[in-house]
């Protein structure tokens, strides 16, 4: 599996740029998985039901399962946050993991920058940084590749190629 990162400062846009971007890999060939990662408490449960109350009760782990999908849940228990890479292990094989947030781990990352959110280039300090896609054009940083945020087919189009999946690419139109 191929992995490659989004990255950008809490609100600039990653979550919407992402979800405009998979049916673009998708139309060309590409099987996606995505891999979010939260910087607080979270739950995907919900109190009183029965899933919910079995961690409640101590399960480590909970997996639900219905005839359109599962979910397995677990819980650390006061155990370390575990790694991309350990994370990376539990996914079913695709061609492409596109991780959303971890912006310090080493992988090929496309940095989502708006001017208007007041913070500095995550590129200027990450050399994993391979392109940036912004919503104005971004001065500097010699030769990285930049697109405007809303060129989701040039912007999948470098994801392909930069990875080497440029097989999968049917070229479909934007």
């Amino acid at each position: 599996m191929r992995v490659f990162g989004l990255a950008g400062w809490s609100g600039s846009g990653k979550t919407t740029l992402l979800t405009r971007l998979l049916p673009a890999l998708i139309e060309r060939g590409v099987s996606v998985s995505t891999i979010k990662h939260a910087h607080h408490a979270f739950d995907v449960d919900q109190p009183g039901k029965d899933s919910y109350r079995h961690r409640e009760a101590g399960a480590t782990e909970v997996m639900v399962s219905s005839q359109n999908r599962w979910a397995l849940m677990h819980e650390l228990r006061g155990a370390a946050e575990p790694s991309l890479e350990q994370l990376l292990r539990h996914m079913s094989p695709v061609d492409l993991v596109i991780v959303e947030g971890f912006k310090g781990a080493a992988l090929p990352k496309l940095e989502i920058y708006r001017a208007a959110i007041g913070k500095p280039l995550l590129a200027t300090e990450d050399s994993d940084i391979v392109a940036i896609a912004s919503d104005r054009p971004v001065a500097g940083l010699g030769r990285l590749p930049r697109f405007a945020l809303d060129d989701i087919g040039a912007i999948a189009a470098f994801i392909i190629a930069h990875l080497g999946l440029a097989g999968q690419d049917r070229g479909a139109a934007q």
